[in-house]
């Protein structure tokens, strides 16, 4: 059972995760480093957690909202599509109103909503910690990976 104080904990570690976001993806820009082929760089990552946002947390989120134990597949998105052209500064600020919509919405759900739960074929059964804590532990790989090299 996740306390009011965890789930404060988490919501805010996933809320404040843009800022952590974009000083890695500065960083790692300032400092020019070349990206081994194949590894995302900066904007191809904040792309990534875009698509993430929309596609995985605020998917099931929903579906954890509006039916009795969803099922949920592994799901990888690659790159949100038409941004192209985009800045990072662009990427980030984009990512940072998705990541706030999300937080809206998990901010709104009452004791009975933290208390519903999903299947994920890989994870098992989570509830909304869960899946934060599912979230924030991607967030945190990304911005890693940034800092790395």
């Amino acid at each position: 059972m996740t306390t009011v104080d965890d789930r404060a904990a988490l919501v805010e570690t996933f809320a404040t995760f843009p800022r952590r976001l974009a000083a890695a993806a500065k960083t790692r820009v300032a400092e020019w480093r070349p990206f081994p082929d194949g590894e995302w760089g900066p904007n191809e990552t904040v792309r990534h957690l875009i698509a993430v946002e929309d596609e995985v947390w605020r998917v099931r989120l929903a579906r954890l909202k509006k039916e009795d134990d969803p099922h949920w597949t592994w799901t990888e998105p690659g790159l949100a599509p038409g941004l192209d052209e985009a800045s990072l500064l662009e990427l980030l600020t984009i990512f940072a109103r998705r990541r706030a919509r999300t937080v809206t919405t998990v901010r709104a759900l009452d004791d009975a909503a933290w208390a519903r739960y999903g299947t994920h074929e890989t994870y098992g059964r989570l509830d909304v910690a869960g899946l934060l804590r599912l979230a924030i532990d991607h967030d945190e790989s990304h911005a890693a990976s940034l800092s790395a090299g």
